[in-house]
C-alpha cells in the first residue's frame, strides 16, 4: 500500500481589492472646473469693465463759448447749500458743482472722482459704476486664485513636497499681494459711495455742516450704481 506523503493544503492567493478605474479623474475635473471658473471671471467680470473704462465717457462737459466771461457770478443751490460755480479758463464755462478739470485729459468731468492711470481715463459720473465693477471683479479673481491654491495645498498635505506645491505657492503669494490692496480700495470706495463723497474732495469741505449731496446710504448707492445716467 503506497505511503501518502503529508499533503499541503491548497491556499488561494490573496489579490488586492480592485481599485476604482482612473482615480485621477475627480482631481482633474476639480482642477478643470477651477480653470474654467477663473476664465469666466476674467472674461465676463474683468475684460468687460476694463474695456468699458478705457473707451467710456466719464462725463465730459464740452467747451463753452468765448462770449461767456469769468466776471459773471453763478450760484446754484443744492439741498439748502449754495455753491458758486467756478470759471474754467481752459473750457470757458462755469463748472457745475463737483465738476473738475482733469490736468491729464484736459477736460472738465461731471461728478469727478479721480483720474485712474491704470485705465488711462477719468472716473466720473458716467463710468464710476464700471470702475466699481472692475475693482470688485479683480477682488473676486484674486480671491478665487488664492482659494484654489489653498485648497490644493490642504488636499495634498499628506503628499511629499513637489513642483506642483511650489507652483501653487508661487501663484498664491502674488494673489494675496493683489487681493489685500484691492480689497482696501473696494472698501474705501464703498464707504465713499455710502457717504456720497468723492476721492478728490476729501472731507474738508463738509466739516462745517452736512453734506448736501448725501441722500442716505440706500439712495446714494442707487444714484451711483443703478440710476439712469441721463443724456450727455
Amino acid at each position: 500500500m503506497p505511503v501518502l506523503k503529508d499533503a499541503m493544503p491548497l491556499m488561494k492567493e490573496s489579490h488586492p481589492p480592485p481599485q476604482a478605474p482612473l482615480p485621477w479623474i475627480l482631481p482633474s475635473l476639480f482642477a478643470a472646473f477651477n480653470v474654467v471658473l477663473l476664465l469666466v471671471f476674467s472674461g465676463l467680470f474683468f475684460a468687460f469693465p476694463l474695456v468699458s473704462l478705457n473707451f467710456s465717457d466719464p462725463g465730459i462737459l464740452h467747451q463753452g463759448s468765448n462770449e461767456q466771461g469769468p466776471m459773471m457770478v453763478h450760484v446754484v443751490w443744492v439741498n439748502h447749500r449754495a455753491f458758486r460755480l467756478h470759471w474754467c479758463q481752459k473750457c470757458c464755462f462755469h463748472r457745475p458743482p463737483r465738476t473738475y478739470h482733469c490736468p491729464w485729459c484736459n477736460i472738465c468731468v461731471e461728478d469727478f472722482d479721480h483720474h485712474c492711470k491704470w485705465v488711462n481715463n477719468c472716473i466720473g459720473h458716467r463710468n464710476f459704476r464700471f470702475f466699481m465693477l472692475l475693482v470688485l471683479s479683480l477682488c473676486l479673481y484674486s480671491g478665487a486664485v488664492l482659494v484654489t491654491c489653498v485648497i490644493f495645498l490642504l488636499r495634498t498635505t499628506h503628499l511629499p513636497f513637489s513642483i506642483d506645491k511650489v507652483i501653487a505657492i508661487v501663484v498664491a503669494v502674488p494673489a494675496t499681494g493683489f487681493l489685500v490692496p484691492l480689497f482696501l480700495l473696494l472698501l474705501i470706495q464703498a464707504m465713499s459711495v455710502s457717504a456720497a463723497e468723492r476721492s478728490c474732495e476729501g472731507k474738508c469741505r463738509y466739516l462745517q455742516g452736512y453734506n448736501p449731496f448725501d441722500h442716505g446710504c440706500a439712495s446714494n448707492w442707487y444714484l451711483t450704481i443703478c440710476a439712469p445716467l441721463g443724456p450727455k
